[in-house]
């Protein structure tokens, strides 16, 4: 990894310079499920901290300074630096103070009070449209003061999205830059990093990572904010990586009875496989379900097949795709074989590929890009071709 790609500078070595002491922060431990201010991941654990002297409650998160025998001080201050360019934003989590802590790095945040948005996602539950659709609004516009400065955040999910008020959606910040990189002029960022199921499919080709790979992620959050399903997502991981690079990608119609047709088209306009034809940020934030400069659409009417192959006629063998009914009520994507996949929930989870191979099975590439819709009947799949290949 080039030194470019990770915002370190004497400012940055000036504000952490301090060591944590408890006189100045009280700390909470909350019961496991009952708050989000008590979070344990793999490398890092968030708790609430009170300001002793003002009484103001803070978000402290103690980071690890090796992970696997590893130091980390650079990426640690990465993320920190990465935090103090993004404070003139209302869409990205606030760095109050940082402190050393024996063998952590402790950095002081913004209180979220309604914790990650993963909460609103577990039990079933997902969003309804007007409300996934101002989330959207909300994470683009914070995307957009990241792209700005050539920043790519590479992690997006509703793990690292916050929500700023208790059960509402009307206030929502992006947190998390440990993965994030700078993208800078005639330099090349290749890593095979994420979260497998939004994983964009030239990191799995090991191609260039650019401001396009945010994208695809926002495709795959929208989707999962909407139905509370991963479209990519399968049980085996090896399968998971297929599907995103295949780009097999199912509207069931048990998910997606109430979701409009213009939500669909801007998931569809996301998920594009080469990332050259991907929209820009600021493309999406005029995408009509974004933007509202036309009404809702109806939900999307799921087509016979016999009306799909007459309205897209002329088509070959290779375009046309006929899947068999799931037997689970879940919705399929279709597989490296053309056979559907049991589709999962999404779920939270702190497993990533950050910096692992993907075993001994290779990933393959495709050059076509599916979208099934499903019937009462059968499934139709029609492709359009895309490069997989970022050239």
């Amino acid at each position: 990894m080039a030194p470019s790609n990770f915002l370190v500078n004497d400012h940055l070595r000036r504000f952490s310079r301090y060591n944590y002491s408890e006189e100045l922060y009280a700390l909470v431990t909350i019961p496991e499920g009952a708050d989000h201010s008590s979070e344990t991941g793999k490398f890092a654990t968030v708790r609430r901290a009170t300001h002793r002297a003002t009484g103001i409650q803070y978000a402290a998160k103690f980071i690890r300074r090796r992970r696997r025998a590893a130091e980390q001080n650079r990426e640690i201050q990465h993320e920190i630096a990465v935090l103090l360019k993004c404070a003139g934003s209302g869409r990205v989590v606030k760095l109050h103070e940082v402190f050393e802590a024996g063998l952590d790095v402790v950095l002081v945040l913004e209180l979220a009070a309604g914790g990650e948005l993963q909460r609103v996602l577990e039990g079933d539950e997902c969003l309804n449209e007007p409300e996934a659709k101002r989330a959207m609004r909300q994470i683009l516009d914070g995307l957009s003061f990241l792209h700005e400065r050539r920043i790519v955040h590479l992690d997006l999910k509703p793990q690292n999205l916050l929500l700023a008020h208790e059960g509402s959606c009307e206030d929502v910040k992006l947190c998390d830059f440990g993965i994030s990189r700078v993208l800078e002029p005639g330099v090349e960022v290749r890593e095979l990093i994420g979260t497998p199921d939004y994983v964009a499919p030239e990191v799995l080709s090991y191609e260039p990572i650019s401001l396009a790979t945010d994208i695809w992620s926002v495709g795959v959050l929208t989707y999962v904010l909407l139905t509370g399903y991963s479209p990519f997502g399968s049980a085996d991981k090896q399968q998971t990586y297929l599907n995103i690079s295949k780009c097999a990608l199912s509207f069931d119609p048990d998910l997606f009875e109430d979701v409009s047709s213009i939500a669909i088209d801007f998931i569809t306009s996301a998920l594009v496989v080469d990332p050259r034809k991907r929209p820009s940020v600021r493309d999406l934030l005029e995408h009509p379900w974004i933007s509202s400069k036309v009404n809702i659409l109806p939900a999307l009417e799921f087509s016979t097949t016999a009306e799909i192959i007459n309205a897209n006629e002329p088509t070959s063998n290779n375009s046309i795709h006929h899947q068999r009914k799931s037997s689970t009520t879940n919705t399929s994507c279709v597989s490296h074989h053309g056979t559907p996949k049991p589709q999962r929930k999404a779920f939270s989870s702190a497993e990533s590929m950050n910096g692992n191979s993907f075993g001994d099975s290779p990933v393959h590439t495709h050059e076509e890009c599916s979208y099934s819709f499903r019937d009462e009947e059968q499934t139709i799949v029609f492709c359009e071709h895309e490069s997989m290949m970022c050239k």
